[in-house]
């Protein structure tokens, strides 16, 4: 056998392990991959065009139950982590070329630029858009090598919705919207939203794959999936047919009603209108249309309000910018006055922060009662976060509005002028595409949604607009509100409890819609009470299954107290006298994995750093708002916890004995003769951690890199058991040296992660929230019995959080400061490692001690 001999054993199911040769294992018959590449790529492309066509509408609803199976199928050759990762990126990206194709054309023709460069900016963004894929096959990869299908399904659908609902997606899509067209099926949405019929599609289309990949098995193991399979199908129409029968005998019984006139005006395209008329004339023409259509709305249609679309009024309502402002908000106070009849329309709001889109309702005989200011801004075109706003986003994205963000829903009374009243939750645009608003509205006893939007930019794609009518539609099935929508130029709407769409208008069509609201108590709902539950169920369940899976290894290694020792000192770098044979945790990383864990870490760090300079040009280093806290989840917290789960995914233990170096993971066995193994060299940028490459005899490398903690003592072991390996500089020495000197002054349970940054915090935090609660409400459980357990736990994950923030803000810092006196102190040779322990003993003391005692300061003294 040759110098460079590489021999991994994989594992299958209950076979015993097989040795073969490098020459035989490391590289695949050309054929072979080339036709499994091409049978995964046409399963991509094949689901990718069934989604498609699913997204259709239409009776392709059908569609949905099987769409994800030649994807699926196709994922049974996928071997490796970094192989699942591309499958996923690459059904994000035929995804959204398949079913968004026309949002990059909308949207390039509304910000200004070419059709083609904003469709290729839109599929190299398709995993951010459609994260839902990555963290879906990932996650089923890593359950698929630790449990059975059944699993490994549930898993995989667990991770698509947690992910949806822990990344609030542009659009607000989701697989289940595509159950639109199905009365029964949607149904299901009051109780699971909409993410419940995604779960559901998801785990029907396991089951049919399943069923199709044991075909060959014969029926009786074909059955069982297909079983599941129609189960789920028949719960869906069960439910749905009780629930739509319940809902419609509920609407059937007598109630008196308001009639709404909704106005669709036809007039898109304000700037342009502003370089030929002016602004003056812009809002000039815009009241005189909705003006001569409200009249008829009025006198023919018999409307009682009046619902207009979302900016239809392109100024600030109440507080005029100008004497033409103050005289044209006059003319449309006259005209409710004296058609008798409320208005609740769009415009802009002002307060000191800023500007609001907004929704503003004027009442004939009590004026203007105020205004509902959308909460979910569109991204980059109304809002830009203010953690990322500065002069370089300008410059980069001109079109960029400066709208503010609401606070959330709010219920405005819509009162007839013989008295009639109910209670309505205007909502705007983006606004409808979010479950939890909704809910929030229902909760705040509204009786009907009033829905407003500007859809002008999808005049030349009607396909946005429909599909925007049939997420909103789902927020009426969700909370049992009936819901009138109206639009700039369509599609303008009714929508009954259920989810059916009564009457709509075309795409470009001037018209007046009279709909019709009941003025009764709200139907019940599942979803109102229980809240936006499916996703965060999901997120749960993962916990748990990797709570069990950590617990049962933990079990497993505890009979042997001796291993659990040496793996605990492996694992952190320190060398154990009796351990005999070197035995480690390490992280076997390709190029692409390294890459990718090293630039989320990297990420999280930058976030971090970005975090602390906005807050020091602010309040100081304070959490002062939950932005701040927005910020730090998605640019620091979860970065790094998709690292951790890549890292997890990449572990393996390292052994030396027998002439080989042992890596073993679940799904593969990798052994290297000590002969062939003839350099170490450390990694100059120790992303994502310290480690090194192992330089083969013919002086190519492995192709996977070793992260480990303590390479001088992988190097001590691989010369005791009688390899010549050594360092393939003096530079690789050196830093190998410096990490294995930071790896010994660990201690392992105050460094933990879990106990810096999740466990300490809740002390101080819980010490502060007391003080609040005792301070604000008359006690610690004042806000408990006063708003209930949501709000008062809400509350406390608060302060929990903010505490969270600044605790890790320190650890960075003492790190920050630690490294830097390192290394300015890195001549002095014989004093390295008590230098190394004494810093890093004086961080933990300032860390688990110094901020007590300085809380504790700022209690007693102010």
């Amino acid at each position: 056998m040759g110098a460079s001999i590489v021999s991994p054993i994989l594992l299958s199911g209950r076979r015993a392990c097989m040795q073969q040769s490098a020459r035989t294992m490391t590289q695949q018959p050309l054929a072979n991959r080339s036709m499994r590449a091409a049978l995964h790529v046409g399963g991509i492309a094949a689901s990718a065009l069934l989604l498609g066509q699913y997204a259709s509408g239409g009776s392709a609803y059908l569609l949905g139950f099987v769409a994800l199976v030649p994807w699926l199928l196709s994922l049974q050759t996928t071997r490796s982590w970094s192989l699942a990762l591309v499958s996923g990126w690459v059904m994000a990206i035929a995804f959204v070329a398949a079913v968004f194709g026309w949002f990059g054309a909308a949207f390039g023709a509304y910000v200004g630029v070419s059709q083609i460069s904003a469709i290729v900016a839109l599929l190299v963004l398709a995993p951010v858009l459609q994260p839902q894929f990555l963290a879906y096959v990932l996650v089923r990869h890593w359950a698929r090598r630790q449990h059975g299908p059944v699993l490994s399904a549930l898993a995989g659908a667990a991770a698509w919705v947690g992910c949806e609902w822990a990344w609030p997606k542009l659009l607000g899509d989701t697989l289940g919207h595509g159950l639109h067209p199905s009365a029964p099926l949607r149904q299901l949405a009051d109780l699971g939203g909409a993410a419940g019929l995604s779960l559901a599609l998801i785990l029907c289309n396991e089951a049919v794959a399943l069923a199709l990949l044991r075909a060959r098995l014969g029926l009786r193991a074909v059955l069982g999936p297909l079983a599941a399979a129609g189960a789920i199908v028949l719960l869906l129409l069960g439910y749905g047919g009780w629930r739509l029968a319940h809902v419609q005998a509920l609407q059937a019984q007598p109630a008196a009603s308001i009639r709404i006139g909704l106005v669709q005006a036809n007039i898109s395209g304000y700037e342009e209108l502003r370089k030929q008329i002016g602004s003056h004339g812009v809002v000039r023409r815009v009241l005189d249309t909705h003006f001569a259509m409200s009249t008829h709305a009025i006198r023919e249609q018999g409307a009682e309000a009046l619902l207009w679309s979302e900016t239809v009024y392109p100024t600030t309502f109440g507080q005029p910018k100008s004497p033409d402002g103050a005289a044209f908000d006059r003319e449309i106070i006259d005209f409710v006055e004296a058609n008798d009849v409320p208005l609740l329309f769009g415009t802009y709001d002002l307060d000191a922060s800023g500007e609001y889109n907004s929704a503003a309702l004027i009442d004939p005989e009590r004026g203007a009662l105020g205004h509902y200011r959308k909460t979910h801004p569109f991204p980059f075109t109304e809002h830009v976060p203010a953690w990322l706003d500065g002069p370089l986003i300008r410059r980069l994205l001109p079109w960029a509005g400066g709208w503010q963000a609401g606070e959330g829903a709010r219920v405005l009374p819509l009162r007839t002028a013989d008295g009639r009243e109910v209670d309505v939750l205007p909502l705007i645009c983006l606004d409808d595409v979010r479950s939890q608003l909704a809910i929030e509205g229902a909760r705040l006893g509204a009786q009907a949604i009033l829905g407003m939007s500007n859809d002008s930019w999808f005049t030349a794609h009607p396909d946005g607009a429909r599909l925007h009518l049939a997420v909103a539609a789902f927020r009426s099935i969700e909370t049992r509100l009936p819901q009138l929508r109206v639009t700039t130029n369509g599609l303008s709407a009714i929508i009954d409890e259920t989810g059916e769409i009564l009457a709509s208008t075309e795409m470009g069509q001037q018209a007046v819609l009279v709909g019709e609201i009941p003025v009764r108590p709200a139907m019940p709902s599942p979803l109102v009470q229980s809240g936006d539950w499916v996703g965060r169920a999901g997120l749960l369940a993962l916990a748990v299954l990797a709570l069990r899976r950590l617990v049962l290894r933990q079990l497993a290694l505890r009979p042997n107290a001796r291993a659990l020792s040496s793996r605990i000192n492996a694992a952190f770098g320190r060398r154990d006298q009796a351990a005999g044979p070197f035995s480690a945790d390490v992280l076997l990383l390709s190029p692409l994995a390294r890459a990718v864990i090293g630039l989320l870490r990297l990420m999280a760090a930058l976030g971090l750093l970005g975090l602390g300079v906005s807050m020091l040009r602010g309040d100081g280093l304070q959490v002062s708002s939950l932005a701040q806290i927005e910020q730090f989840a998605f640019t620091v917290a979860l970065p790094l916890l998709v690292a951790w789960a890549l890292q997890r995914a990449c572990a393996a233990k390292a052994l030396i004995g027998d002439g080989y170096l042992r890596f073993t993971q679940p799904a593969q066995h990798i052994e290297i003769p000590l002969s062939s193994i003839a350099q170490l060299r450390t990694w100059r940028l120790p992303l994502p951690a310290a480690g090194v490459d192992l330089v083969l005899g013919s002086g190519r490398r492995f192709d996977k890199g070793l992260a480990t903690r303590d390479a001088r003592r992988l190097l001590r072991s691989l010369q005791a058991a009688g390899s010549t390996a050594r360092w393939s500089d003096a530079a690789s020495a050196r830093i190998a040296e410096h990490a294995s000197l930071r790896a010994a002054s660990a201690r392992l349970r105050l460094d933990h992660p879990l106990t810096k940054f999740v466990l300490l915090p809740l002390l101080p935090a819980l010490i502060a929230f007391h003080l609040h609660q005792t301070i604000a409400f008359g006690g610690p459980f004042g806000e408990l019995l006063t708003y209930g357990l949501t709000a008062w736990a809400t509350g406390l994950l608060i302060w929990w959080a903010s505490w969270v923030i600044g605790m890790t803000m320190l650890a960075a810092a003492l790190r920050a400061a630690i490294e830097v006196i390192v290394l300015l102190t890195w001549l002095l040779a014989q004093h390295r490692a008590a230098v190394r322990r004494w810093l890093e003993d004086a961080a933990r003391v300032l860390y688990y001690l110094g901020v007590p005692v300085w809380l504790l300061l700022r209690i007693l003294v102010g």
